[in-house]
């Protein structure tokens, strides 16, 4: 990072920071989608005494249930519609939807705001409670998990919000007792930021960015695009020096805001990064030039994977930024389980290794989890959702023993295979149905040898044969421990 950095832990903690506009009082709001969002969004404007419609595109069973519960809650719901009810002063929309859908698009016709989830927390958020933000295309719920950990280890009420539990909404009302948490450590998606306007998180870090959801937004840079927003005016910039594009959003940032670096190697003035075996801070320190504060080492990240060490790194720079000390991110780290499914081992059996990372869902991700073993037997393939494998295939083709090949895109894995790694031995497993996984690791456990690894890690989405990654690794795990001895 070559701009001049000015962080420095506030004296006191954090400055209080300020919420957006209002929610209107009073009025009509149409709530778009019953999904994961949703409810808490209801219950949030019901509270302030607002006429709340939800409209569903679809009428379902599920949608039905969701329905039951919303008009109990005295909310009016209508279901197998996209139109947009009357007299609506705003629209909250869940974040997956996309700007062109029916009910959106009337809205804008109609001169009607269109705001998601985050953007309303943000707007009804207690104007003292900080916000430290995360987003990336990898590695954003592990952060933002090692982050609750950190502050909590400083001794503040902090918790993690987001896709990772506690709908964000949630977090910035009242509870029974009439409290709210002091710091939030956000997780935000590139949807969530797309329809959010006025969010000014204390800090945000954007982790890396690689091609996804390239449907949604059009294109990658609209993707990268929204990704940046999280480095609105008066936020410190946390950026991966490893990574071109959160380098280059950051840059593009706030300039009269402070710029912390993170990556793997030695950190100059004003980043964070690894001394030997240990996690070291040249940024919030009193002298940048001449000291470092260490924070933790190595063996503190579990699992030690690259990847890893980075994400570390991220939470480290987020929690000091918020004014934490030096020994909270060593004692975070302790305190800190990793997700399931994320670069978890499985079990040893014969010498061999057996780790899920089924959530690495895209090749940026796959190619994180294979960097950290050597040798692979890879289990690969889903639905690639259009990305491109041949660079991921050329990069890992080194590391490889052996393929084993799953799901409805295996075949673009395999000309890669065969093109970038043709003296890796490959398995195609046609199955679809329950005994597939049971087929793919009998094949890998077949394929290693003693000192291997075998990885699943499918840069690929699981819709095709499970319902989602979670039980795409269950399966995987089933497997494995089925194993014989």
């Amino acid at each position: 990072m070559t701009e001049k950095n000015t962080a420095g832990p506030a004296e006191g903690g954090v400055p209080a920071g300020s919420s957006g506009t209002a929610v209107p009082a009073g009025g009509h709001v149409c709530v778009a989608g019953v999904g994961v969002s949703g409810p808490p969004v209801v219950r949030a404007l019901l509270a302030r005494g607002l006429r709340v419609t939800v409209v569903n595109s679809t009428d379902d069973e599920r949608a039905r249930a969701a329905a039951e519960g919303l008009r109990a809650a005295g909310a009016e719901v209508v279901l197998g519609s996209d139109e947009l009810p009357e007299g609506v002063r705003l629209v909250v929309t869940s974040p997956g939807w996309r700007p062109d859908a029916p009910l959106l698009a009337a809205a804008a016709r109609a001169g009607v705001e269109v705001i998601g989830d985050v953007e309303l927390a943000w707007r009804l958020k207690p104007a003292d409670q900080v916000w430290l933000a995360v987003t990336g295309t990898n590695g954003k719920t592990t952060t933002v998990r090692m982050l609750e950990a950190m502050l909590r280890a400083d001794g503040r009420d902090a918790l993690a919000v987001g896709n990772v539990g506690t709908p964000i909404v949630d977090a910035v009302l009242p509870d029974a007792s009439g409290a709210v948490p002091e710091v939030l450590a956000v997780e935000l998606s590139s949807f969530q930021l797309h329809w959010s306007e006025s969010l000014r998180p204390h800090a945000a870090a954007v982790l890396n960015v690689a091609p996804d959801h390239l449907d949604w937004h059009g294109g990658f840079d609209a993707y990268a695009e929204a990704k940046g927003k999280v480095y609105a005016p008066g936020t410190i910039r946390v950026a991966n020096t490893a990574d071109e594009v959160s380098v280059r959003l950051a840059a593009a940032g706030d300039t009269a805001a402070p710029l912390v670096g993170f990556g793997l190697g030695t950190p100059r003035p004003g980043e964070l990064g690894v001394v030997e075996d240990l996690l070291v801070d040249r940024a919030f320190v009193a002298d940048q030039r001449s000291t470092a504060e260490e924070l933790a080492s190595l063996s503190d990240v579990r699992p030690a994977a690259p990847h890893q060490v980075a994400n570390a790194l991220a939470a480290a720079a987020l929690a000091r930024a918020a004014g934490a000390a030096p020994g909270a991110v060593r004692a975070g780290l302790a305190a800190f389980g990793p997700e399931p499914h994320r670069i978890a081992p499985v079990a040893e059996v014969g010498g061999v290794l057996y780790v899920d990372d089924s959530k690495a869902t895209n090749t940026h991700a796959a190619a994180a989890s294979l960097s950290a073993y050597d040798p692979v037997v890879w289990i690969a393939g889903g639905l690639l959702k259009g990305a491109e494998v041949d660079d991921l295939v050329r990069a890992a083709a080194p590391r490889l023993r052996a393929a084993v090949l799953l799901g409805r895109d295996r075949d673009r894995l395999r000309k890669a295979l065969d093109e970038h790694a043709p003296d890796v031995a490959v398995v195609e497993v046609a199955s679809t149905g329950a005994e597939a996984m049971t087929e793919v690791v009998a094949a890998a456990a077949r394929l290693a040898e003693p000192g291997d690894t075998v990885l699943l890690a499918p840069s690929a989405a699981s819709m095709d044969m499970f319902p989602d990654y979670n039980v795409r690794g269950e399966r995987f795990a089933e497997a494995v421990l089925a194993l014989p001895r």
